[in-house]
């Protein structure tokens, strides 16, 4: 999959596509459902299928005070969307394309014109244009008119709750990780750097963690202790009994830590049966069910003994788990 940064990168060769838009900010199972229509249409027209999507999120431009915390960083997301068998990926900043366009504007200049649509694949609560004033039946009107067939999907449920980010994000908020993975149709994850923690001494304590620390705009699970997967996804020989790429057990602790008194809110991973160096390098933390919720322990000894519990817990979960995802 190639990633286009804007229109003017889009390359003159591309002929005709099949596109569908959206931010796909979780690519969940409902966008799924739209990204796999649309490169469905694709192949059967012969075509590539061009996937639009915003970064930043377009809320975070226009209303920041309003914008919803991101499920993931655009890598990933990247990553979910190749995974489906796209052939581009248009990236376009609403800070200097698209803004204030009409919706017959968008249609022509940038579906019919620069893009070549033959198809556009958009879910049934679609908007576009100024002011969100185009709709689903404002994109079949227009396909009508600059010759391209319009798609509409309708919006997945699942036993009446629809499946949308939002969703996975009150899930991740109520520490229920296996119906946040039900709606995205995958664990949830992280992914950010490890960096060197608050100085609490984890290795002499004996359960030294690999810690990562997410800007406040990224969603996060409630703060617990969690079950679930660690993977170093960057290149290069790591200093210890680990490799890149392999996904190992690891018991994680989401929040702030108020045994210690850390104020700042952390993933902090605890690699089951494993020795190294990670600092630095990038990792993939994903989540497969909660322990327990956090709690201040009234000394070292009782947060011992609860981690002990908390590791034994974890390695009896990931046991009956699959080893690669």
């Amino acid at each position: 999959m190639d990633i286009l940064r804007g229109l003017k990168q889009v390359p003159d060769t591309l002929g005709a596509s099949v596109v569908t838009i959206g931010v796909f900010d979780g690519v969940h199972r409902g966008h799924q459902l739209l990204i796999g229509e649309a490169v469905h249409r694709a192949r059967e027209l012969g075509v590539p299928c061009v996937v639009m999507t915003f970064e930043p999120h377009p809320v975070a431009v226009f209303a920041p005070d309003r914008a919803p915390k991101a499920l993931f960083p655009f890598e990933e997301r990247a990553r979910f969307i190749a995974e489906l068998g796209v052939d581009y990926l248009l990236v376009i900043d609403f800070r200097e394309e698209l803004a204030g366009q009409s919706p017959e504007a968008y249609v022509r200049d940038v579906l019919a014109g620069r893009l070549g649509a033959r198809a556009v694949v958009v879910g049934e609560n679609f908007t576009f244009g100024k002011d969100a004033a185009g709709t689903a039946e404002t994109m079949r009107e227009l396909g009508q008119r600059y010759g391209f067939e319009v798609v509409v999907v309708p919006l997945l449920n699942d036993a009446g709750v629809r499946v949308c980010s939002t969703a996975v994000r009150s899930e991740l908020d109520r520490g229920d990780i296996g119906a946040a993975a039900d709606f995205l149709g995958r664990a949830f994850s992280v992914t950010a750097l490890v960096e060197r923690g608050a100085g609490r001494g984890g290795r002499e304590l004996g359960y030294p963690t690999a810690n990562q620390y997410l800007d406040t705009v990224s969603a996060l699970p409630a703060d617990g202790v969690y079950a679930g997967w660690l993977t170093i996804v960057d290149d290069g020989p790591i200093d210890g009994d680990m490799e890149p790429g392999v996904r190992y057990p690891a018991a994680i602790s989401v929040g702030t830590n108020p045994t210690f008194g850390d104020a700042r809110r952390s993933v902090e991973s605890f690699i089951l049966g494993r020795d190294a160096d990670l600092y630095g390098r990038l990792a993939r933390v994903e989540f497969v069910a909660k322990v327990r919720d956090m709690v201040k322990f009234n000394s070292v000894d009782d947060l011992l003994a609860n981690m002990a519990r908390d590791v034994e817990t974890t390695r009896n979960i990931l046991e009956r788990q699959p080893q690669h995802g």
